[in-house]
């Protein structure tokens, strides 16, 4: 087999190859033994059909065309490996010549991973926010403990901001009550935001046993979006009380014998929350700074599969659990289509840039991901997924996801690499020293789905 390679742009070439007929000698082989098991001569057993009989009854044609279809992987990826090319997705092949006896050439067209040049980084310099923890932030924090802590008593009065009522709600569309519009003993504090809208100025004011209608538009359910008549009607009003700030509090509320010890508790816990954002921060503009330095030609087609992919999980997975479409998901964000549009393609573009770049980081520092490594990943991404480690864990190994995961880890490894390199200020202009663990673990996060089609098509083309 021979083969030749032309660069059509920085993302795709063209292959072309000629193979000898004598190397096609085993997939015509194949051919006619599957031919045999599948067709019936009389006067021959079954699998017994010779060769020039099968040419006769059904054509040589027929046994060529099932020789080529099971030869071309194969003398494509030979062409692929002898090339050295990193393939995206499957290729546009065309058989130019098929002579029996003779030669089989053909063409492939298939995109490819450009050739990325890794500039000096070391000198990437960025700003983020100081840690500041302020009085303001302590008593925000403990007067949200305080709330979790109140209690509540029945009140025999109008309900008014606040008070915690026990409500019955039914929800009529066109004047139809709804099969999934009928609630009872819904619990609800007025001013939550947590129900519906209008909820709040229909309640106020009604006492126990009284009720009202107003007209809501649906969040979710069967009707969702639609405006419906909505009668609330009041079965309790309780006020909410808090218990009062002081060491009995904080008793209740913590492992803490003071007050004073609470709330230093909760500056260190706020400080290491800030500590946590400034890393993210950090690591997010450091990411910027270095895909700025970067020349990265994206292939038309990985992108516009990776627009679509992140149109489709968003539409479809997303909004649906919430029960929304994508118009009124747009006319809640205050967004037109074409805004809609401009703001995915360029996320998508960044994020395939992203794992282009960070990919050749890791290929030009020689990173590794061992077993500890991927385990913690593993570990996270369970935790953010809702199932359990071994749920994951089973469902990563069953859908061949291994080497995506393993992908993750390595580029937030190579974007470590980076930010450790780089100069990180404060807005206070002192240099911040982000600490190695709290820094693997946001950059490994923040690595870790930069582009779902990118991730994919390289894939499929390490299994072709």
């Amino acid at each position: 087999m021979k083969s030749a390679v032309e660069t059509l742009n920085p993302t795709r070439v063209r292959l072309t190859v000629e193979v000898p007929f004598e190397e096609l000698k085993p997939s015509l082989d194949a051919a006619y033994k599957k031919i045999n098991q599948q067709v019936t001569v009389k006067g021959f057993r079954k699998g017994k059909i010779p060769a020039r009989v099968i040419d006769q009854r059904f054509g040589r044609g027929a046994v060529l065309e099932e020789a080529v279809n099971d030869a071309l992987p194969k003398f494509y990826t030979e062409a692929v490996n002898e090339a050295e090319l990193n393939v995206l997705g499957q290729p546009e092949v065309d058989i130019t010549e098929l002579k029996d006896g003779e030669t089989l050439n053909f063409t492939a067209e298939v995109d490819i991973r450009p050739a990325i040049e890794i500039p000096d980084y070391s000198g990437i310099e960025v700003e983020v926010d100081a840690i500041e923890v302020t009085d303001e932030d302590i008593a925000k924090a403990v007067e949200e403990l305080r709330e979790r802590f109140a209690s509540t008593s029945p009140v025999e009065r109008a309900a008014q901001d606040g008070d915690v009522l026990t409500l019955d709600l039914e929800a009529k569309v066109d004047g139809e009550v709804l099969e999934d519009g009928v609630a009872s003993a819904v619990s609800y504090t007025i001013g939550s935001g947590e129900l519906l809208e209008g909820i709040d100025e229909a309640v106020k004011g009604l006492e126990a046993g009284a009720e009202a209608t107003f007209t809501s538009e649906l969040k979710g359910g069967s009707a969702a979006g639609k405006e419906a008549e909505v009668t609330v009607k009041v079965s309790q009003v309780a006020s909410r009380e808090l218990p009062e700030l002081d060491d009995d509090f904080a008793q209740l509320a913590s492992e803490f014998d003071t007050l004073d010890e609470l709330k230093d508790d909760s500056r260190k816990r706020l400080a290491n929350m800030k500590q946590y954002d400034q890393a993210t921060q950090a690591q997010e503009r450091v990411l910027e700074k270095l895909l700025e330095l970067v020349e990265v030609p994206v292939p038309d087609k990985l992108l516009e599969d990776e627009i679509n992919t992140r149109k489709h999980n968003l539409e479809h997975h997303q909004l649906g659990q919430m029960g929304l479409t994508l118009d009124k998901y747009l006319e809640i964000q205050g967004k037109t289509a074409e805004e809609f549009d401009s703001e995915t393609k360029e996320a998508a573009l960044k994020g395939i840039k992203t794992q282009f770049v960070l990919d050749e980081l890791v290929s030009k520092e020689k990173l590794n991901v061992n077993q500890e490594e991927l385990t913690e990943h593993l570990m996270r991404r369970a935790a953010s997924s809702g199932m359990s480690p071994d749920q994951f864990a089973q469902a990563v190994v069953e859908g061949g996801q291994v080497p995506m995961l393993v992908g993750e880890v390595a580029r937030g490894k190579a974007l470590a690499v980076v930010v450790e390199s780089a100069t990180v200020k404060d807005t206070n202009g002192e240099v911040v020293d982000l600490d190695d663990e709290d820094e693997e673990e946001t950059v490994t996060e923040a690595a870790a789905e930069p582009s779902e089609s990118a991730e994919a098509k390289s894939d499929a083309s390490d299994q072709s």
